[in-house]
């Protein structure tokens, strides 16, 4: 005794839904992969080109009622803007911020400010830089 075949013949009666399905979800997926790039691009782009002002801390040296920072600021030419700086005592409160500005022609800025405190701090940390 044979056993009836239970697959259709190939090539008759065109792909079955599965392979269908299958086909659609991998352009669903290759096409968000795509957007999801595009977008990851975009903002990476963004970040880098408009971050026109960058900064760092070299050595700072507290007292009882202000920190002496040497900041190092790397800028386009002719471009302006600030830096906020901040300083918090040994048990993590803060004790001063402030921004300090940035003006001129120069792309290289090498300075000491002083941030007063409220109290004696014990770290110069940047928060952040940004044009205008």
């Amino acid at each position: 005794m044979s056993t009836a075949s239970t697959r259709l013949p190939e090539g008759r009666y065109g792909r079955s839904s599965d392979e269908r399905a299958d086909r659609k979800l991998k352009v669903a997926g290759t096409v968000l992969g795509a957007v999801l790039l595009a977008l990851v691009g975009y903002f990476a782009y963004h970040y880098v080109a408009q971050n026109e002002i960058s900064a760092q801390v070299i050595t700072f040296q507290a007292s009882d009622d202000a920190v002496r920072v040497h900041l190092e600021v790397h800028k386009d030419s002719g471009v302006s803007g600030y830096c906020t700086l901040r300083s918090q005592s040994a048990n993590g409160a803060e004790v001063g911020r402030a921004d300090f500005r940035f003006t001129g022609p120069a792309s290289s800025i090498d300075k000491v400010v002083t941030l007063r405190t409220t109290a004696k701090g014990t770290t110069a940390e940047l928060l952040g830089c940004h044009a205008g």
